[in-house]
């Protein structure tokens, strides 16, 4: 078995998921201070590194199924560890963006299908790439007065993984 398979498997993916959300909040709570106008807080509080993240783990996972259980999975074990820490550490965080996430989350398997129709040929697939690449731009625009040099190069990473690389049908 290809050690892809046993990092994208679903209880691989909780397990990375519950890690990330503790490394998360540890990350916002001691990395605010900025460099080069980067802060890794302002970057892992920004929607587009789940989307870049979500669709990775979409595309490389086995199949539909797996792919779908292991973004709800991961997103699940990161909200759940995330908002543990934050309460353990005292930080500030509000009910809002719980319930915002948690709804992330519950949509994510109908997400990470949709990511998985990107590997077709036609219309469709093509609408939703272009969804995808319009949707981190717009949001990002809106919500986070970005496109910043990390954005840029985000965007770049998801152009070669929904347009450029090819993939081996499951």
């Amino acid at each position: 078995m290809k050690i892809k398979n046993y990092i994208l498997h679903p209880i691989s993916m909780f397990i990375i998921g519950l890690v990330t959300g503790i490394i998360i909040k540890l990350i916002d709570f001691h990395f605010r201070v900025q460099h080069f106008g980067l802060s890794l807080s302002d970057i892992f509080s920004e929607l587009g590194i789940w989307i870049l993240i979500g669709v990775i783990i979409s595309l490389f996972s086995k199949n539909k199924k797996y792919a779908m259980l292991n973004i709800f999975l991961f997103s699940i074990g990161m909200l759940i560890t995330y908002y543990i820490t934050a309460e353990v550490t005292n930080s500030i965080y509000g009910w809002t963006f719980i319930k915002g996430w948690s709804v992330f989350a519950c949509l994510s398997p109908i997400l990470a299908y949709l990511v998985i129709l990107t590997k077709e040929k036609g219309l469709l697939s093509l609408i939703i790439k272009i969804g995808i690449i319009l949707v981190y731009l717009i949001t990002n625009i809106i919500i986070f007065g970005g496109p910043r040099i990390y954005d840029i190069v985000f965007i770049l990473i998801l152009i070669y993984l929904l347009f450029i690389k090819k993939y081996k049908k499951t």
